[in-house]
């Protein structure tokens, strides 16, 4: 099941900061990867992204940069594919064919 997923600017570059892997970001290198985003842009979008569950955090609320510090951040991994194609959109559109063998 293919989401229609749309994302603003700074969205992607949250996302991209954390990487797609699944694997855990504390939320001192997520302020240092996203540094030209504004403090109180950066915590709408966090919010933002954890409403809809595109992304988990270990801490229930993200309201100042002190608790985004403290933080550990993923990308969920049921969003995984939808996320890279709304990354992405000209990458995905067309599915790869299977090649046949000769012989």
């Amino acid at each position: 099941m293919v989401r229609d997923i749309s994302l603003s600017g700074s969205e992607i570059a949250i996302l991209k900061a954390l990487g797609l892997s699944g694997s855990a970001t504390f939320g001192r290198q997520l302020l240092e990867r996203v540094g030209e985003i504004e403090p109180d842009a950066l915590i709408d979008d966090l919010h933002g992204l954890l409403m809809l569950g595109y992304i988990l955090a270990d801490r229930t609320t993200i309201r100042s940069v002190e608790e985004i510090e403290r933080a550990s951040f993923h990308v969920n991994s049921n969003y995984m594919r939808d996320l890279q194609a709304a990354m992405n959109p000209g990458q995905h559109d067309e599915p790869k064919r299977r090649r046949r063998r000769r012989g």
